[in-house]
Formats: C-alpha cells, sequence, structure tokens
C-alpha cells in the first residue's frame, strides 16, 4: 500500500473517530467468509457500520484525534474490526446475539462517550447502557407521573363530588 492510500485511510478513519461518539474495537478473526458475511449482514440490519482496519493505522488517527484514546492503543493487537453505531448498546446487543451461534466477535475494548471500557468481560454491563435519548425519555417519564397522578386524583374527585351533591340534593326532596 502506497503512502498516500495509507494517509487517506487514516483521515477516513479520523474522520470517523471525529463524528462517532461509539465506537467498539472487536476480534473477528476465525470466522469464515459465509459467518463474516452473515455479521455483516446483521450490522447493516441493526445499522452498525463494521470495517477491519490495520491496528497501525487506527493508532495513527486516533493519535491525531484530541480525544484521550491512549488506553486503547494496548487492544490494537491482532486482527482488528472497529464497530460505528449511533447508540451506545447496540454493538453489545449485536455481539451478544452473533455469538449465540458463533464464538466471534470478541470484545477488545469501547468507546462512548469519551469513557473507555478494555476486555470482553465488560460485554454485560455495555449492553445495558441507555442512550442519552433513552435517558432523556426516563426522566420525562418520572416528571410526568406525579403531574398525571394529581390530574388522575382531581378527575376522579371532580366526579365523585358531583356523585355526593346529586345525591344530597336528591334526598332533601
Amino acid at each position: 500500500m502506497r503512502k498516500e492510500e495509507k494517509n487517506q485511510l487514516i483521515d477516513s478513519l479520523k474522520k470517523q473517530l471525529t463524528n462517532n461518539e461509539y465506537f467498539y474495537i472487536t476480534d473477528i478473526s476465525g470466522l469464515n467468509s459465509e459467518d463474516t458475511t452473515a455479521l455483516r449482514r446483521l450490522c447493516f440490519k441493526k445499522e452498525i457500520q463494521l470495517t477491519v482496519v490495520k491496528n497501525t493505522l487506527l493508532k495513527k488517527a486516533m493519535e491525531k484525534i484530541e480525544k484521550d484514546f491512549e488506553p486503547l492503543y494496548e487492544t490494537l493487537i491482532g486482527s482488528t474490526s472497529i464497530m460505528f453505531a449511533k447508540t451506545g448498546n447496540a454493538p453489545a446487543k449485536l455481539i451478544k446475539e452473533f455469538r449465540k451461534n458463533f464464538n466471534r466477535p470478541i470484545l477488545k475494548s469501547a468507546y462512548i462517550e469519551e469513557m473507555i471500557y478494555l476486555g470482553d468481560d465488560q460485554l454485560d454491563f455495555l449492553m445495558n447502557i441507555k442512550s442519552k435519548n433513552e435517558l432523556i425519555g426516563d426522566i420525562i417519564g418520572l416528571l410526568q407521573s406525579p403531574v398525571k397522578n394529581v390530574i388522575s386524583a382531581l378527575q376522579s374527585g371532580g366526579n365523585n363530588i358531583s356523585g355526593i351533591l346529586k345525591t344530597l340534593s336528591e334526598k332533601s326532596e
């Protein structure tokens, strides 16, 4: 590969790393072409971009970015692929789902909104991480709950009061 091609790949990786808050570094070695194709199809269906990368090019791209990726450097060994996603837990769920039939991909590390997770043992934790939008939805739901209870009580109370008034007015006749 010529130096110009390497620089283009580094720039492309830099752009992807800069534009994505969520990515997983994995090892898919050991999968045959049929299994790799099945993994790529599943990634496409779940809107996850899977790219096989050279460790040295990925490290150079990371070094050009002002974020602290240094803890990830130790995971750039052997065969490496990177999964870019729109939500933090989507690749973890995909890996878990794909492992029901295969023993790969292996999670080397993950970068989720400036947090770094190292090792395959973090997979279960990463599956349970909620995205920013999910957390906002939960907070809105919690804030709406007391208001709904008050409105419901007032509405049911209004029905009780009108029922009592009607009963009292009928008795006095």
